[in-house]
């Protein structure tokens, strides 16, 4: 894909660069110094709301128990983890079995990548309705309330026998230059896909299912690996980083570093969530809300953006194979009690938050009633 040309020479604060075809392209090292912030990221006071007093005190989860004969200690992490899931899906996880200089060398890509020259990042922007590429704050997909943050997205297959995978994508999008990064993200993406299968063992032991049903569902899926940078502004109360929202997806497997920003709505307040540098952040997403019919939250979150220093975070978001059906086990529903939502597809809930709508508290909720309607394509 050919780059864009910004239109340099028509720009001035607090206006931004744009394409040839009108795209707003997020320079993030004119961003950051800006005194002024262009209106496209402004966000509205309702979505601004001040921090309470207080962290979420989300529960600390010792995962190392599973590969344990405790089994009064397994009882013990799934009870956190089911007291944390149905009352806001949030929750920590320690001794983890993710090698801490992995994660060390996952971040320094980070910087990598977003250090390219804006040229190549152009380069490898993502196309329409795609998932994988460079992102300048989803400028792509929206022209108003973008999150002050880049982006960087690839698609990773459960089960493949090349091993290889993510090193291929990196280069055949940047040639051999980025060939470490490639080779660093294939092993952080091996190490994410065994953590979330670990921790797919705890949910299903928290649901009181088979220990291994949740991993069987998810073995054949394809998660999604997103890097992602928030510079800093010098009016970041006046916008986010990420918007207020719940991950469609159905696990999120977050390493944030030690600048911190991630908040979670809950009881009308928003609550911040601590970096925790030997732990990883889990939540529940739609999707796996939906497999647990509703028992098991998805809750709206948001990211800050601080005003002196950039922050970053690794993000492995788990998904199903997508042309897999998304119903809860018959254990999960007794006999009086209703299904909270229709058979889909994860293809489906993918589809309609890239083309049709945009991922919010409701997302959910909207998605229903298009699928239900023969998805429409003028939602």
């Amino acid at each position: 894909m050919e780059s864009a040309t910004p239109t340099i020479g028509h720009t001035q604060s607090p206006k931004v660069l744009k394409d040839e075809n009108g795209t707003l392209i997020f320079d993030s090292n004119m961003m950051r110094n800006a005194s002024q912030i262009p209106k496209e990221f402004l966000w509205p006071s309702n979505d601004l709301i001040i921090t309470a007093d207080g962290e979420l005190n989300e529960p600390l989860v010792d995962l190392s128990v599973l590969k344990s004969e405790d089994h009064t200690a397994i009882a013990h992490a799934a009870q956190l983890v089911r007291e944390a899931c149905v009352k806001h899906g949030f929750f920590q996880v320690t001794n983890h079995g993710v090698d801490q200089e992995l994660i060390d060398a996952a971040y320094q890509e980070v910087d990598t990548i977003f250090g390219l020259p804006l040229e190549r990042k152009l380069a490898a922007r993502r196309q329409p309705g795609a998932v994988s590429g460079y992102s300048g704050a989803h400028a792509d997909r929206y022209s108003s309330k973008l999150p002050w943050k880049e982006c960087f997205s690839f698609k990773y297959a459960h089960i493949d026998h090349s091993h290889s995978q993510i090193l291929h994508y990196f280069t055949s999008l940047f040639g051999q230059d980025l060939r470490h990064s490639g080779i660093v993200y294939q092993k952080y993406c091996d190490a994410m896909k065994e953590l979330s299968f670990a921790i797919m063992e705890l949910l299903a032991i928290s649901l009181g299912l088979d220990r291994l049903y949740f991993k069987t569902f998810f073995e054949d899926g394809e998660s999604i690996m997103r890097c992602n940078s928030y510079p800093p502004c010098n009016n970041s109360s006046l916008t986010l980083g990420t918007g207020p929202h719940s991950d469609p997806t159905s696990l999120t497997v977050l390493h944030q570093d030690q600048v911190g920003g991630l908040e979670v709505y809950l009881d009308n307040k928003w609550f911040a969530v601590r970096p925790r540098p030997d732990a990883f952040v889990i939540n529940i997403g739609d999707t796996f809300m939906a497999l647990s019919n509703g028992k098991y939250k998805s809750c709206l979150h948001r990211a800050l953006v601080n005003r002196e220093v950039e922050r970053k975070s690794l993000v492995y978001f788990v998904n199903p194979k997508e042309d897999k059906t998304v119903k809860p086990t018959k254990k999960l529903c007794s006999s009086d009690e209703e299904r909270k939502y229709p058979d889909f597809t994860w293809s489906d809930l993918y589809e309609f938050t890239q083309k049709h709508y945009r991922a919010d508290v409701s997302t959910l909720q909207g998605f229903i009633p298009w699928f239900i309607a023969g998805k429409p394509s003028n939602y």
